[in-house]
Protein backbone atom coordinates (compact mmCIF):
# COMPACT_ATOMS: atom_id res chain seq x y z
CA UNK A 1 0.00 0.00 0.00
CA UNK A 2 1.25 3.18 -1.13
CA UNK A 3 1.18 6.44 1.13
CA UNK A 4 1.57 9.97 0.67
CA UNK A 5 2.65 12.18 3.95
CA UNK A 6 2.82 15.70 4.28
CA UNK A 7 4.39 17.35 7.43
CA UNK A 8 3.25 20.54 9.57
CA UNK A 9 6.33 22.67 8.23
CA UNK A 10 4.88 23.10 4.61
CA UNK A 11 3.31 26.43 4.18
CA UNK A 12 1.15 28.09 1.45
CA UNK A 13 4.32 30.48 0.64
CA UNK A 14 5.90 27.33 0.05
CA UNK A 15 3.37 25.19 -1.86
CA UNK A 16 3.08 28.36 -4.33
CA UNK A 17 6.67 28.09 -5.07
CA UNK A 18 6.44 24.49 -5.85
CA UNK A 19 3.63 25.40 -8.08
CA UNK A 20 5.50 27.60 -10.16
CA UNK A 21 8.47 25.45 -10.23
CA UNK A 22 6.48 22.30 -11.26
CA UNK A 23 4.62 24.15 -14.27
CA UNK A 24 7.21 22.72 -16.46
CA UNK A 25 6.53 19.23 -15.41
CA UNK A 26 2.52 19.33 -16.60
CA UNK A 27 -0.38 21.51 -15.09
CA UNK A 28 -1.84 18.93 -13.74
CA UNK A 29 -0.43 16.74 -11.73
CA UNK A 30 1.16 19.99 -10.57
CA UNK A 31 -2.21 21.09 -9.48
CA UNK A 32 -2.96 17.43 -7.90
CA UNK A 33 -0.16 17.95 -5.77
CA UNK A 34 -0.86 21.24 -4.56
CA UNK A 35 -3.45 20.47 -3.72
CA UNK A 36 -3.00 18.38 -1.65
CA UNK A 37 0.02 20.06 -0.03
CA UNK A 38 -1.91 23.25 0.86
CA UNK A 39 -4.49 21.57 2.71
CA UNK A 40 -4.61 22.16 6.30
CA UNK A 41 -2.80 20.28 7.98
CA UNK A 42 -2.70 18.48 11.27
CA UNK A 43 0.28 17.23 13.06
CA UNK A 44 0.54 14.48 10.26
CA UNK A 45 -1.55 13.23 7.76
CA UNK A 46 -1.65 10.49 5.44
CA UNK A 47 -3.89 9.67 2.48
CA UNK A 48 -3.92 5.91 1.43
CA UNK A 49 -3.54 4.98 -2.67
CA UNK A 50 -5.90 1.71 -3.70
CA UNK A 51 -4.87 -0.32 -6.25
CA UNK A 52 -6.09 -2.93 -8.54
CA UNK A 53 -4.76 -6.33 -7.58
CA UNK A 54 -6.97 -8.36 -10.81
CA UNK A 55 -8.65 -7.57 -13.75
CA UNK A 56 -11.91 -9.52 -14.45
CA UNK A 57 -13.21 -8.64 -18.15
CA UNK A 58 -14.53 -5.61 -17.76
CA UNK A 59 -14.56 -5.35 -14.18
CA UNK A 60 -11.41 -5.24 -11.28
CA UNK A 61 -11.10 -6.36 -7.75
CA UNK A 62 -9.36 -3.44 -6.04
CA UNK A 63 -6.75 -4.35 -2.82
CA UNK A 64 -9.15 -3.00 -0.55
CA UNK A 65 -11.78 -5.42 -1.84
CA UNK A 66 -9.75 -7.95 -1.13
CA UNK A 67 -8.05 -6.92 2.22
CA UNK A 68 -11.54 -6.44 3.69
CA UNK A 69 -12.58 -10.26 2.42
CA UNK A 70 -9.31 -11.06 3.55
CA UNK A 71 -10.88 -9.92 7.12
CA UNK A 72 -13.63 -11.54 7.15
CA UNK A 73 -12.33 -14.88 6.37
CA UNK A 74 -9.41 -14.43 9.03
CA UNK A 75 -11.88 -13.20 11.92
CA UNK A 76 -14.07 -15.95 10.68
CA UNK A 77 -11.16 -18.86 11.51
CA UNK A 78 -10.11 -17.14 14.99
CA UNK A 79 -13.79 -17.45 16.03
CA UNK A 80 -13.73 -21.21 15.40
CA UNK A 81 -10.63 -21.27 16.65
CA UNK A 82 -8.38 -23.08 13.44
CA UNK A 83 -5.50 -22.10 12.10
CA UNK A 84 -4.89 -18.93 9.65
CA UNK A 85 -3.02 -19.99 6.28
CA UNK A 86 -0.13 -18.17 5.12
CA UNK A 87 -1.00 -15.01 4.21
CA UNK A 88 0.07 -15.54 0.22
CA UNK A 89 -2.02 -18.63 0.02
CA UNK A 90 -4.53 -16.72 2.08
CA UNK A 91 -4.41 -14.03 -0.57
CA UNK A 92 -4.39 -16.19 -4.23
CA UNK A 93 -7.54 -18.06 -2.57
CA UNK A 94 -9.67 -14.90 -1.55
CA UNK A 95 -8.84 -13.68 -4.43
CA UNK A 96 -10.28 -16.02 -6.41
CA UNK A 97 -13.01 -16.75 -4.39
CA UNK A 98 -13.66 -12.61 -5.90
CA UNK A 99 -12.94 -13.19 -9.05
CA UNK A 100 -16.01 -15.56 -9.53
CA UNK A 101 -17.88 -13.38 -7.49
CA UNK A 102 -17.28 -10.96 -10.06
CA UNK A 103 -17.84 -13.35 -13.45
CA UNK A 104 -20.88 -14.39 -11.47
CA UNK A 105 -22.74 -10.85 -10.82
CA UNK A 106 -21.78 -10.26 -14.53
CA UNK A 107 -23.21 -13.15 -16.13
CA UNK A 108 -26.42 -12.52 -13.97
CA UNK A 109 -26.77 -8.77 -15.18
CA UNK A 110 -25.97 -9.80 -18.92
CA UNK A 111 -29.06 -12.32 -18.59
CA UNK A 112 -31.12 -9.85 -17.35
CA UNK A 113 -31.06 -10.71 -14.06
CA UNK A 114 -32.56 -7.89 -11.32
CA UNK A 115 -32.38 -6.90 -7.70
CA UNK A 116 -34.59 -4.67 -6.21
CA UNK A 117 -34.33 -2.54 -3.30
CA UNK A 118 -37.35 -3.94 -2.24
CA UNK A 119 -35.64 -7.42 -2.62
CA UNK A 120 -32.38 -6.28 -0.34
CA UNK A 121 -34.89 -5.03 1.87
CA UNK A 122 -36.93 -8.49 2.96
CA UNK A 123 -33.13 -9.92 2.61
CA UNK A 124 -31.91 -7.63 5.47
CA UNK A 125 -34.91 -8.25 7.74
CA UNK A 126 -34.94 -11.37 7.42
CA UNK A 127 -31.61 -11.67 8.43
CA UNK A 128 -32.15 -9.27 11.44
CA UNK A 129 -35.13 -11.58 12.51
CA UNK A 130 -32.65 -14.55 12.41
CA UNK A 131 -30.54 -12.62 14.72
CA UNK A 132 -33.24 -11.60 17.08
CA UNK A 133 -32.89 -8.16 16.09
CA UNK A 134 -34.23 -5.13 14.32
CA UNK A 135 -33.03 -3.76 11.55
CA UNK A 136 -31.84 -0.53 13.14
CA UNK A 137 -29.92 -3.04 16.04
CA UNK A 138 -28.47 -4.73 12.88
CA UNK A 139 -27.38 -1.58 11.20
CA UNK A 140 -25.77 -0.52 14.78
CA UNK A 141 -23.67 -3.55 15.19
CA UNK A 142 -22.76 -3.84 11.73
CA UNK A 143 -21.26 0.04 11.90
CA UNK A 144 -19.85 -0.72 15.04
CA UNK A 145 -17.45 -3.28 14.00
CA UNK A 146 -16.35 -1.13 11.09
CA UNK A 147 -18.44 -1.66 8.42
CA UNK A 148 -20.51 0.32 6.56
CA UNK A 149 -23.90 -0.94 6.08
CA UNK A 150 -24.52 0.92 2.56
CA UNK A 151 -21.92 -1.21 1.36
CA UNK A 152 -23.53 -4.57 3.41
CA UNK A 153 -26.48 -4.19 1.74
CA UNK A 154 -24.89 -3.82 -1.63
CA UNK A 155 -22.87 -7.15 -0.52
CA UNK A 156 -26.41 -8.68 0.36
CA UNK A 157 -27.68 -7.60 -3.57
CA UNK A 158 -24.84 -9.43 -4.94
CA UNK A 159 -25.46 -12.58 -3.09
CA UNK A 160 -28.68 -12.45 -3.99
CA UNK A 161 -27.84 -12.13 -7.63
CA UNK A 162 -25.60 -14.80 -7.75
CA UNK A 163 -27.85 -16.89 -6.30
CA UNK A 164 -30.56 -16.43 -8.79
CA UNK A 165 -28.14 -17.38 -11.67
CA UNK A 166 -27.31 -20.28 -9.89
CA UNK A 167 -30.70 -21.20 -9.10
CA UNK A 168 -31.30 -20.53 -13.56
CA UNK A 169 -28.73 -22.67 -13.75
CA UNK A 170 -30.80 -25.38 -12.10
CA UNK A 171 -33.80 -24.81 -13.15
CA UNK A 172 -32.85 -25.52 -16.85
CA UNK A 173 -31.62 -29.38 -15.79
CA UNK A 174 -34.45 -31.75 -16.77
CA UNK A 175 -37.04 -33.05 -13.91
CA UNK A 176 -36.52 -35.73 -11.66
CA UNK A 177 -38.68 -38.37 -12.61
CA UNK A 178 -40.27 -40.98 -10.50
CA UNK A 179 -38.29 -43.70 -12.63
CA UNK A 180 -35.02 -42.41 -11.31
CA UNK A 181 -36.60 -41.96 -7.62
CA UNK A 182 -37.17 -46.11 -7.74
CA UNK A 183 -33.79 -46.88 -9.43
CA UNK A 184 -32.42 -45.48 -6.33
CA UNK A 185 -34.64 -46.27 -3.75
CA UNK A 186 -33.88 -50.11 -5.08
CA UNK A 187 -30.27 -49.35 -5.05
CA UNK A 188 -27.66 -49.79 -1.81
CA UNK A 189 -26.22 -46.76 -1.73
CA UNK A 190 -29.35 -45.69 -0.30
CA UNK A 191 -29.45 -48.07 2.21
CA UNK A 192 -27.44 -46.24 4.61
CA UNK A 193 -27.56 -43.47 6.47
CA UNK A 194 -25.70 -39.63 6.04
CA UNK A 195 -21.81 -38.70 6.18
CA UNK A 196 -20.78 -35.18 6.82
CA UNK A 197 -18.15 -34.49 4.60
CA UNK A 198 -15.55 -31.66 3.92
CA UNK A 199 -13.03 -31.80 0.85
CA UNK A 200 -10.05 -30.47 -0.69
CA UNK A 201 -10.31 -30.52 -4.55
CA UNK A 202 -7.51 -29.45 -7.08
CA UNK A 203 -9.71 -28.51 -10.88
CA UNK A 204 -8.08 -29.90 -13.93
CA UNK A 205 -8.65 -27.49 -17.42
CA UNK A 206 -10.84 -29.02 -20.01
CA UNK A 207 -8.68 -31.04 -22.17
CA UNK A 208 -5.69 -31.59 -19.71
CA UNK A 209 -2.65 -32.45 -21.21
CA UNK A 210 -0.94 -35.01 -19.92
CA UNK A 211 1.77 -32.87 -18.10
CA UNK A 212 -1.01 -30.42 -16.75
CA UNK A 213 -2.63 -33.74 -14.96
CA UNK A 214 0.77 -34.54 -13.53
CA UNK A 215 1.85 -31.44 -11.95
CA UNK A 216 -2.17 -31.26 -10.51
CA UNK A 217 -1.66 -34.71 -8.98
CA UNK A 218 1.65 -34.07 -8.23
CA UNK A 219 0.34 -30.94 -5.74
CA UNK A 220 -2.54 -32.66 -4.43
CA UNK A 221 -0.08 -35.26 -3.05
CA UNK A 222 2.14 -32.74 -1.61
CA UNK A 223 -1.16 -31.90 0.22
CA UNK A 224 -2.20 -35.17 1.32
CA UNK A 225 1.78 -35.38 2.65
CA UNK A 226 1.15 -32.46 5.03
CA UNK A 227 -2.21 -33.90 5.91
CA UNK A 228 -0.21 -37.30 7.28
CA UNK A 229 2.07 -34.65 8.98
CA UNK A 230 0.00 -33.17 10.83
CA UNK A 231 -1.98 -30.16 9.06
CA UNK A 232 -5.72 -29.60 9.91
CA UNK A 233 -7.86 -30.23 6.99
CA UNK A 234 -9.88 -27.27 7.60
CA UNK A 235 -6.29 -25.15 6.78
CA UNK A 236 -5.34 -27.15 4.03
CA UNK A 237 -9.04 -26.77 2.25
CA UNK A 238 -8.66 -22.92 3.37
CA UNK A 239 -5.12 -22.72 1.72
CA UNK A 240 -5.15 -24.80 -1.55
CA UNK A 241 -8.34 -26.40 -2.28
CA UNK A 242 -9.96 -24.68 -5.88
CA UNK A 243 -13.45 -25.62 -4.46
CA UNK A 244 -16.32 -23.56 -3.92
CA UNK A 245 -16.36 -24.37 0.03
CA UNK A 246 -12.67 -23.97 0.01
CA UNK A 247 -12.64 -20.65 2.52
CA UNK A 248 -15.42 -22.75 4.60
CA UNK A 249 -12.73 -25.06 5.16
CA UNK A 250 -13.83 -27.07 2.29
CA UNK A 251 -16.79 -28.28 4.12
CA UNK A 252 -19.77 -29.53 2.25
CA UNK A 253 -22.23 -30.67 4.46
CA UNK A 254 -24.40 -33.92 4.91
CA UNK A 255 -24.40 -36.07 1.50
CA UNK A 256 -25.75 -39.51 1.22
CA UNK A 257 -23.72 -41.99 -0.77
CA UNK A 258 -25.76 -41.67 -3.85
CA UNK A 259 -25.53 -37.52 -3.98
CA UNK A 260 -21.68 -38.02 -4.39
CA UNK A 261 -20.20 -39.29 -7.35
CA UNK A 262 -19.83 -43.19 -7.27
CA UNK A 263 -15.87 -43.32 -6.75
CA UNK A 264 -16.59 -40.91 -3.58
CA UNK A 265 -19.22 -43.19 -2.36
CA UNK A 266 -16.76 -46.23 -2.24
CA UNK A 267 -13.95 -44.13 -0.74
CA UNK A 268 -15.94 -43.13 2.14
CA UNK A 269 -18.02 -45.91 2.80
CA UNK A 270 -15.83 -47.06 5.48
CA UNK A 271 -14.74 -44.26 7.07
CA UNK A 272 -14.97 -42.94 10.79
CA UNK A 273 -15.25 -39.17 11.69
CA UNK A 274 -11.70 -37.77 11.49
CA UNK A 275 -10.96 -39.94 8.62
CA UNK A 276 -9.89 -38.89 5.22
CA UNK A 277 -9.46 -40.35 1.87
CA UNK A 278 -6.47 -40.49 -0.46
CA UNK A 279 -6.60 -38.40 -3.34
CA UNK A 280 -9.16 -39.28 -5.59
CA UNK A 281 -9.18 -38.34 -9.65
CA UNK A 282 -12.62 -37.38 -11.35
CA UNK A 283 -13.75 -35.57 -14.48
CA UNK A 284 -13.28 -32.10 -12.90
CA UNK A 285 -9.68 -33.02 -11.03
CA UNK A 286 -8.52 -34.27 -7.73
CA UNK A 287 -10.24 -34.80 -4.23
CA UNK A 288 -9.41 -35.44 -0.88
CA UNK A 289 -12.53 -36.11 0.95
CA UNK A 290 -12.50 -35.98 5.00
CA UNK A 291 -15.84 -37.86 6.81
CA UNK A 292 -16.76 -35.71 9.77
CA UNK A 293 -19.37 -37.19 11.18
CA UNK A 294 -22.29 -39.64 10.23
CA UNK A 295 -25.63 -40.48 11.39
CA UNK A 296 -28.54 -43.33 10.51
CA UNK A 297 -31.43 -42.53 9.16
CA UNK A 298 -34.59 -42.09 11.50
CA UNK A 299 -38.03 -42.77 11.86
CA UNK A 300 -39.92 -39.56 10.53
CA UNK A 301 -43.28 -38.35 12.21
CA UNK A 302 -45.03 -35.72 11.13
CA UNK A 303 -48.30 -33.94 13.00
CA UNK A 304 -51.48 -33.65 11.31
CA UNK A 305 -54.51 -31.78 11.81
CA UNK A 306 -57.65 -32.47 10.78
CA UNK A 307 -60.19 -29.58 10.18
CA UNK A 308 -63.04 -28.14 7.95
CA UNK A 309 -63.93 -24.37 6.97
CA UNK A 310 -66.19 -22.13 5.70
CA UNK A 311 -64.85 -19.62 2.98
CA UNK A 312 -66.54 -16.08 1.74
CA UNK A 313 -64.56 -14.98 -1.22
CA UNK A 314 -63.34 -11.16 -1.97
CA UNK A 315 -64.63 -10.20 -5.39
CA UNK A 316 -65.36 -7.36 -7.67
CA UNK A 317 -68.68 -7.76 -6.42
CA UNK A 318 -68.54 -8.55 -2.43
CA UNK A 319 -66.04 -6.25 -0.83
CA UNK A 320 -64.29 -7.31 2.71
CA UNK A 321 -66.78 -5.46 4.55
CA UNK A 322 -69.76 -7.70 3.44
CA UNK A 323 -67.72 -11.07 3.59
CA UNK A 324 -66.89 -10.51 6.95
CA UNK A 325 -70.28 -9.67 7.96
CA UNK A 326 -71.40 -12.61 6.06
CA UNK A 327 -68.89 -15.11 7.62
CA UNK A 328 -69.81 -13.64 11.09
CA UNK A 329 -73.39 -14.18 10.37
CA UNK A 330 -72.94 -18.10 9.36
CA UNK A 331 -70.99 -18.27 12.20
CA UNK A 332 -73.34 -16.96 14.37
CA UNK A 333 -76.12 -19.38 13.04
CA UNK A 334 -73.52 -22.46 14.28
CA UNK A 335 -73.66 -21.33 17.91
CA UNK A 336 -76.62 -20.89 17.81
CA UNK A 337 -77.20 -25.04 16.69
CA UNK A 338 -77.28 -24.73 12.94
CA UNK A 339 -75.26 -27.85 11.31
CA UNK A 340 -71.72 -26.82 10.17
CA UNK A 341 -71.65 -29.16 7.16
CA UNK A 342 -75.05 -28.13 5.58
CA UNK A 343 -73.51 -24.18 6.04
CA UNK A 344 -70.72 -25.11 4.23
CA UNK A 345 -72.37 -26.24 1.19
CA UNK A 346 -74.92 -23.86 1.30
CA UNK A 347 -72.06 -20.64 1.67
CA UNK A 348 -69.03 -21.68 1.31
CA UNK A 349 -67.01 -20.63 -1.86
CA UNK A 350 -64.09 -22.76 -1.57
CA UNK A 351 -64.92 -25.12 -4.70
CA UNK A 352 -62.59 -28.32 -3.29
CA UNK A 353 -64.62 -28.76 0.00
CA UNK A 354 -67.92 -27.45 0.14
CA UNK A 355 -69.19 -30.15 -1.25
CA UNK A 356 -67.37 -32.56 1.65
CA UNK A 357 -69.19 -29.76 3.89
CA UNK A 358 -66.18 -27.95 4.55
CA UNK A 359 -63.99 -31.04 5.45
CA UNK A 360 -60.69 -30.02 4.77
CA UNK A 361 -59.24 -33.90 5.53
CA UNK A 362 -55.76 -34.45 7.10
CA UNK A 363 -53.29 -32.15 6.45
CA UNK A 364 -49.71 -31.30 7.93
CA UNK A 365 -48.55 -28.87 10.26
CA UNK A 366 -48.57 -25.42 8.09
CA UNK A 367 -49.75 -26.63 5.18
CA UNK A 368 -52.45 -23.89 4.58
CA UNK A 369 -50.05 -21.00 5.49
CA UNK A 370 -49.50 -19.00 9.20
CA UNK A 371 -52.60 -17.68 9.83
CA UNK A 372 -54.69 -21.11 9.79
CA UNK A 373 -52.22 -22.74 11.81
CA UNK A 374 -52.37 -19.65 14.11
CA UNK A 375 -56.12 -20.03 14.70
CA UNK A 376 -56.15 -23.82 14.52
CA UNK A 377 -53.16 -23.76 17.48
CA UNK A 378 -55.69 -21.66 19.71
CA UNK A 379 -58.45 -24.21 18.88
CA UNK A 380 -59.73 -27.01 21.07
CA UNK A 381 -61.42 -30.32 18.66
CA UNK A 382 -64.90 -28.96 17.96
CA UNK A 383 -64.12 -25.38 18.89
CA UNK A 384 -64.99 -22.92 15.76
CA UNK A 385 -62.30 -20.16 15.40
CA UNK A 386 -63.73 -16.79 15.23
CA UNK A 387 -63.82 -15.14 11.89
CA UNK A 388 -60.13 -14.11 10.22
CA UNK A 389 -59.33 -12.73 6.76
CA UNK A 390 -56.97 -14.19 4.12
CA UNK A 391 -55.64 -13.04 0.82
CA UNK A 392 -58.60 -14.57 -0.70
CA UNK A 393 -61.64 -13.62 1.85
CA UNK A 394 -62.88 -14.57 4.95
CA UNK A 395 -62.89 -17.70 7.00
CA UNK A 396 -64.02 -19.32 9.88
CA UNK A 397 -62.58 -22.81 10.66
CA UNK A 398 -63.55 -25.52 13.20
CA UNK A 399 -60.88 -28.32 14.79
CA UNK A 400 -61.70 -31.72 14.41
CA UNK A 401 -58.60 -33.45 15.42
CA UNK A 402 -54.52 -33.86 15.90
CA UNK A 403 -52.72 -36.44 14.87
CA UNK A 404 -48.69 -37.95 14.64
CA UNK A 405 -48.14 -40.25 11.65
CA UNK A 406 -45.25 -41.82 10.57
CA UNK A 407 -44.05 -40.06 6.98
CA UNK A 408 -41.04 -42.30 6.91
CA UNK A 409 -41.85 -43.68 3.68
CA UNK A 410 -42.84 -40.46 2.07
CA UNK A 411 -39.65 -38.60 3.71
CA UNK A 412 -37.60 -41.11 2.18
CA UNK A 413 -38.69 -40.80 -1.52
CA UNK A 414 -38.53 -37.21 -1.15
CA UNK A 415 -34.95 -37.69 0.61
CA UNK A 416 -33.74 -39.57 -2.50
CA UNK A 417 -35.76 -37.29 -5.10
CA UNK A 418 -33.58 -34.28 -3.13
CA UNK A 419 -30.65 -36.34 -3.15
CA UNK A 420 -30.52 -37.27 -6.86
CA UNK A 421 -31.35 -33.01 -7.70
CA UNK A 422 -28.94 -32.26 -5.40
CA UNK A 423 -26.21 -34.67 -7.48
CA UNK A 424 -26.73 -32.93 -10.45
CA UNK A 425 -26.74 -29.42 -9.23
CA UNK A 426 -23.55 -29.49 -7.89
CA UNK A 427 -22.11 -31.24 -11.10
CA UNK A 428 -24.09 -28.43 -13.07
CA UNK A 429 -23.12 -25.04 -11.39
CA UNK A 430 -19.54 -26.76 -10.57
CA UNK A 431 -19.24 -27.06 -14.14
CA UNK A 432 -20.50 -24.04 -15.52
CA UNK A 433 -18.68 -21.95 -13.34
CA UNK A 434 -15.53 -23.70 -14.13
CA UNK A 435 -16.58 -22.89 -17.73
CA UNK A 436 -16.95 -19.62 -17.26
CA UNK A 437 -13.47 -19.12 -15.45
CA UNK A 438 -11.77 -20.86 -18.52
CA UNK A 439 -13.88 -18.27 -20.81
CA UNK A 440 -13.02 -14.96 -18.92
CA UNK A 441 -10.78 -13.04 -19.07
CA UNK A 442 -8.30 -12.70 -15.69
CA UNK A 443 -5.04 -10.78 -14.86
CA UNK A 444 -3.95 -11.34 -11.32
CA UNK A 445 -1.60 -8.30 -9.99
CA UNK A 446 -0.87 -9.85 -6.76
CA UNK A 447 2.93 -10.82 -7.48
CA UNK A 448 3.77 -7.24 -9.13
Amino acid sequence: MRHLVFNADTTPEICKMRLKFSRTHGLICTALVSLFMCLPIQAQQIVEIDSIVALVDEDVVMRSELDTAIKGIVDRIRSQGGNIPPQNLLEKQVLERLVIRKLQLQRALQTGIRVSDADIDQAVTGLAQQNGLSVMQMRQVIESDGEDFAEFRRNIGEEILGERLRQRIINSMDAISDTEVDILLASEEFSGGEYNISHIMMTLPEGATPKQIADIQGRINEVFEQLEDGMDFASAAISYSQSQEALEGGEVGWRDLNSVPRSFADAIRNLRAGQYTVPIRSPAGFHIIRVNDYRESTLVMAQEHHARHILIETNELVTPRDAMEQIRDVRQQIIDGSDFEELAKEHSDDATSANLGGDMGWFQVGAYGERVEQMLAGLEDGQVSEPFQSQVGWHIIEKLGDREVDVTEAAIRQRARESIRQSKSDAEVDRFLRQMREEAFVESRLDA
